[in-house]
């Protein structure tokens, strides 16, 4: 966990924290709570309740963390993917350039992402040896496909767009609640 942290300089940990300050301060003020530079309670709760079930879900996983992260780091970024097609980009700040500026849509901006899963895939079928392993993996990549899709809906339609900090807090939940599925089913 630290060292996603270092490497994203917790980037995606601040977005996740702005945004929980932004849905819980109300719709009036939400695009404020977010711009502001301190973090509210809502933010620091969010960061903790996080940090807690990502901690537990390692603890459960254990030897498994090494094939499990990558995976839930992949299903974390593809989310974005969903969440810039279908909303439109909100700024608090007047001039900001969006992601939706050099959006090619989802089909072609998907595709490496697509091709590395599927050889994913294919590895998996090929290595694993038992059926209920097999059942479980294709379970989770069924859960990976939801959960990439239906967590940037809600927070989307909850604020009404997405913004950088959105985006960061769609790749945080997504890994969380997908760490979370291994840490049951594995």
């Amino acid at each position: 966990m630290a060292s996603g942290y270092l490497i994203t300089g917790g980037l995606h940990l601040d977005g996740l924290m702005d945004t929980f300050d932004g849905i819980f301060a109300g719709k009036k003020r939400l695009l404020k709570a977010m711009k502001d530079s301190k973090v509210g309670s809502f933010g620091v709760q969010a960061l903790v309740f996080i940090t807690l079930i990502q901690i537990a879900c390692i603890l459960k996983i254990q030897n498994l963390v090494i094939f499990v992260l990558p995976i839930c780091l992949f299903w974390g970024r593809f989310s974005n993917l969903f969440f810039i097609e279908k909303f439109k980009y909100m700024s608090y700040k007047k001039k900001s350039i969006s992601h939706k500026k050099f959006w090619n849509g989802i089909k072609k901006e998907s595709l490496i992402s697509i091709i590395f899963l599927l050889i994913f895939i294919s590895y998996q079928f090929v290595s694993i040896t038992s059926q209920a392993i097999l059942i479980k993996f294709l379970i989770l990549i069924l859960i990976g496909i939801f959960l990439s899709y239906s967590i940037p809906n809600i927070l989307g339609n909850k604020i009404g767009g997405f913004n950088g900090d959105a985006c960061g807090a769609s790749v945080v939940l997504v890994e969380t609640a997908m760490l979370f599925m291994h840490a049951i089913l594995l």
